[in-house]
């Protein structure tokens, strides 16, 4: 069986559809989008530099230039980041000319198997709750065999590199009950299969190379999932259809949300990225084309590309920046590109989840190895071959890791100069300076900050449709400016700590890629304080410097920032209880679609685990398993409380 075939041989009338092909001109149009965000980047961040040289003249002495440069190069960042919105936005606003031929059909597309190709729809997972991943399999396959079908076109398959005997024998239990089943439900239900690898070689990655080089041959895509992923037949099917009619396309990524968790924590951040993530997102998309990314789970593949091409390089040295790639995804769609493959984004495909830590202190170690794995992509940057777009992907995770010591520099470094001349100056950003240019400053320095959420704020607003979504329009406003304060307490956290994961990873520090916690989860108050004993040590020196510092303006001005670093067990361990979160919920906070138009498979998921979901406002049941987005907003990695 040929695993490239053409998807015009075979097909049967009934089932004809054209070859998926983008417009004429495609490159210099993704050109001219690119240079567009790259001029006003640079142009406002121009622009802002300006602005802080007219207003306060040319720095004196190696502190205040260490002020004036550090400032650039943040608010160069934070130029960016406000550019991505304002771009997405535009582009939401213009619709399907916005567009790619791709993301056009997939609204098209239909979701009933053409009978072409054969698909397998892999679960990679490493000592998981098995029960938890075969019952969202379980769903799967139900939403599979609703779309109609004999269920021979995609198989779910367990890839498994659990190396603990108990926890093995128990994805085993689970895979007999699980085959058992599907022979007492009737036809159209696909096939289970499961397969544990002995020795755990190259982790995920080489996990799912071992698969495509030992069972690939059997099928034509494959559709990567996580132990914490569910996906709607439909959108596995339109994901099938599409790579059929798009021979040039060799990975599709969709966009996956959080949803279903029931800790205070979670349903802030899930509310946060479905309000400010589409904007980002649709920006991405744009520019990007076909040289777009991979995100390393929910997304579908074309095994013999794939296979071909994406075999990840070992890094020259040692461990953290050395040795296999840890934040490999990103690689392999990289290498993809390089050999010729389309890598596509559907920003709105809908119809897939996947989860996100439910307490500020496992999102903080999930941080400290992702920022592993982004600071090993410098040693990969550079490699041959690789497309612009590609090696902007790797640049821009990196940076975003490296905003936060930028950031830590220039409010100790601005802090210092406050305290030493009594002017807060760049520190505030232009708002106690005098004349024209300094007011020129402060409007364009905190509109550039506040520009991401208040677009993405008006552009749900701005339609019934949305509002509904989140819950109506006063739930919606009181939502965001709740989650706005949490933010606030939130960012000094997340830079310090993300700041120090950056010094400790070249200071060579090797993180343990342990399994992740993935349920509700309430911190005690031992292991906050333990955890985030640095955020209480800097937070005590940063509040005795202020009082001996006898400034008042100054004492305002960074106060909020010693008080978050201060309280951070307390957010820790507040934040993750599942109560408080559910009492939001029952007031009507926080809500997304997935609580106001919830999804059948979320439910029948909440129903295999004891209990189905009440509608928005009402009592909660037991949490789903739907969870983290793919994508992370960069301002939430780089922005500033103020």
């Amino acid at each position: 069986m040929s695993l490239l075939r053409s998807p015009h041989d075979a097909r049967h009338p009934e089932v004809e559809a054209p070859e998926i092909r983008d417009e004429p001109g495609l490159a210099a149009t993704l050109a001219r989008r690119r240079m567009a965000l790259a001029l006003a980047t640079l142009g406002t961040a121009g622009a802002i530099a300006g602005l802080a040289l007219a207003a306060y003249g040319r720095p004196v002495g190696a502190l205040g230039w260490s002020v004036f440069t550090l400032f650039a190069l943040v608010m160069t960042w934070q130029s960016f980041v406000a550019w991505q919105y304002l771009y997405g936005l535009i582009a939401a606003g213009m619709g399907a000319r916005a567009q790619s031929a791709l993301e056009r059909r997939a609204a098209t597309v239909p979701t009933r198997a053409s009978g072409e190709s054969r698909t397998a729809a892999v679960v990679a997972i490493h000592a998981e709750d098995a029960v938890a991943v075969f019952s969202a399999l379980r769903v799967m396959a139900r939403s599979l065999q609703r779309e109609g079908g004999h269920g021979d076109d995609i198989d779910l398959f367990v890839l498994s590199d659990t190396r603990d005997g108990a926890i093995a024998a128990v994805e085993e239990h689970e895979f007999a009950r699980i085959t058992a089943w599907a022979a007492q439900n009737g036809p159209g239900l696909p096939r289970f299969r499961y397969r544990r690898r002995e020795r755990n070689t190259g982790r995920k990655a080489g996990n799912i190379t071992e698969f495509c080089k030992t069972y690939g041959p059997e099928y034509d895509f494959m559709i990567v999932l996580d132990a914490d992923s569910l996906m709607t037949g439909a959108t596995m099917r339109r994901l099938v259809r599409l790579m059929e009619e798009a021979p040039a396309v060799g990975l599709i990524q969709t966009v996956s949300y959080a949803a279903g968790r029931d800790t205070l924590f979670a349903r802030i951040q899930q509310f946060a990225v479905r309000l400010y993530a589409p904007l980002a997102i649709r920006c991405l998309e744009t520019w990007q084309g076909p040289d777009g990314s991979y995100w390393g789970h929910n997304a579908i593949l074309r095994i013999e590309a794939f296979a071909q091409n994406a075999e990840l390089p070992v890094l020259p040295g040692k461990a953290p920046l050395g040795g296999e790639i840890l934040c490999h995804d990103i690689v392999e769609g990289a290498l993809l590109r390089r050999a010729g493959w389309e890598v596509r984004l559907l920003p709105e495909m809908g119809g897939t989840w996947e989860e996100m830590p439910t307490n500020l202190v496992d999102l903080l170690g999930r941080e400290r190895r992702w920022c592993q794995g982004n600071m090993q992509h410098l040693r990969v940057v550079g490699m041959p071959g690789l497309r612009g777009a590609s090696r902007w992907h790797l640049a821009v995770g990196i940076l975003s890791y490296l905003a936060c010591p930028l950031w830590l520099a220039f409010l100790a470094a601005a802090g210092t100069q406050a305290a030493l001349t009594g002017d807060l100056g760049l520190l505030a950003y232009g708002l106690t300076g005098t004349g024209p240019a300094a007011h020129a400053l402060a409007v364009l320095t905190i509109g550039t900050m506040a520009l991401p959420k208040l677009l993405s704020l008006g552009h749900v607003l701005a339609s019934a449709e949305r509002r509904a979504a989140f819950g109506g329009t006063r739930s919606l406003l009181i939502s965001a400016a709740l989650e706005q304060v949490v933010w606030v307490l939130l960012w000094p956290v997340m830079t310090l700590f993300a700041a120090g994961a950056v010094a400790t990873t070249f200071l060579g520090r090797v993180v343990r890629w342990d399994v992740q916690v993935r349920d509700d989860r309430q911190v005690p108050w031992r292991e906050a304080c333990r955890l985030q004993a640095d955020a209480l040590v800097v937070g005590a020196v940063l509040a005795g410097l202020l009082v001996y510092a006898g400034d008042l303006w100054l004492a305002l001005w960074l106060g909020p920032i010693a008080l978050a670093l201060l309280t951070s067990p307390a957010q820790s361990v507040l934040t993750s209880r599942a109560d408080l979160g559910r009492a939001a919920r029952s007031r009507r906070l926080f809500l997304t679609a997935d609580d106001t138009a919830q999804a059948p498979e979320l439910i029948d998921l909440a129903q295999s685990r004891g209990g189905a979901p009440a509608a928005a406002g009402g009592q909660p049941g037991r949490p789903t398993r739907a969870g983290e987005p793919v994508w992370r907003p960069e301002e939430v990695r780089a922005g500033s409380p103020h």
